[in-house]
């Protein structure tokens, strides 16, 4: 099959750096699902064993568990590099920010030399955060962003803006047939609980009957892409894109506070809320211009409401497992 749905001839090999975390993984469902071979390279400082357990008795998938910034050696022909590798959570940027640029920058590296060596298309999993705290709404992929480069957060904006400026080289200088996807905000099942985003943050004081924790007067906003979707959008970008930037989100906006309100209406908890100090350099407003990504043929499937009533049922049964295991 071919399309933006399914991008690569069926038993395509595909590489997936970080495919072991919450996006990759479902990345690697996705992909041997259609029938494809996939090789998942991880060395799970952030991503989970758990999340890619099912697949250990597919022929067509292989884990190699090993830090992306050293050299990666893979066997056979190999179609896409799909490199998400990358700690990604703002309790990572505080936690680990010297590998978050390492991967930036040596990871990216060691990935596009694999895509060379193979002759295979690459795929940068890049990030809303290159805009930093916009001046612009929507975000197009036009916009060089607002971004503080010595801030808490610069660790993880400068590593995805230095990993797309030399993801440009490589396309210019070394002929590497090379695409960037610059990925919104996300949530689905096997997210992680504790890494500190507004999602897990929310669901786990909401199934607790705890106040929901927001930070600042919660006014400021965010677009959420339910993880199908975002991987359709990747794929689209790997298959069609034209080596330009392009953004993969929702549109529309969502403020944090009506956010936290619509998570405490399906989780059956009260809405309380709890206002806690403001992060630094907390972007006010985000919203993907998506026009660049439906001209690729991607659309978006999966409504805000269900998609939260899936990730809601799977931290439920994450819950309840903890609780048996107890």
């Amino acid at each position: 099959m071919s399309g933006p749905g399914s991008p690569f001839p069926s038993g395509s090999h595909l590489v997936i750096t970080g495919g072991a975390g919450f996006v990759g993984s479902h990345m690697a469902d996705r992909l041997l699902e259609r029938g494809h071979r996939v090789t998942v390279v991880d060395n799970l400082c952030t991503g989970r064993h758990e999340n890619i357990a099912h697949n250990a008795g597919n022929e067509r998938f292989a884990f190699i568990e090993q830090d992306v910034c050293t050299p990666l050696t893979v066997p056979g022909p190999v179609a896409c590099v799909l490199h998400l590798a990358s700690p990604a959570s703002p309790v990572d940027f505080a936690r680990m920010p010297l590998e978050i640029l390492r991967t930036g920058s040596q990871g990216t590296e060691r990935a596009l030399e694999l895509a060379e060596e193979k002759g295979a298309r690459f795929l940068l999993a890049s990030t809303s955060e290159v805009y930093g705290d916009p001046e612009v709404f929507p975000q197009p992929e036009s916009y060089w962003g607002r971004v503080n480069p010595i801030g808490p957060r610069s660790v993880y904006d400068e590593a995805k803006r230095y990993a797309e400026a030399l993801t440009m080289a490589w396309r210019r200088h070394r002929g590497v047939s090379t695409q960037i996807a610059r990925i919104f905000n996300t949530y689905g099942p096997r997210m992680r609980p504790d890494d500190g985003r507004v999602l897990p943050a929310f669901v786990g004081a909401a199934l607790a009957g705890q106040p929901l924790p927001v930070h600042g007067d919660g006014t400021q906003t965010r677009s959420f892409s339910y993880v199908d979707d975002t991987v359709e959008g990747l794929l689209a970008v790997a298959q069609h894109g034209d080596g330009e930037p392009v953004n993969v989100g929702a549109p529309g906006e969502l403020s944090i506070l009506q956010f936290a309100h619509l998570i405490a209406e399906l989780a059956g908890h009260p809405g309380a809320v709890l206002h806690e100090p403001a992060n630094a350099d907390d972007p006010q407003r985000r919203e993907p211009d998506v026009t660049r990504l439906l001209a690729l043929g991607w659309t978006p499937k999966v409504a805000l409401r269900e998609g939260l009533a899936r990730t809601l049922a799977w931290f439920r049964a994450q819950a309840d497992e903890v609780a048996r295991q107890a």
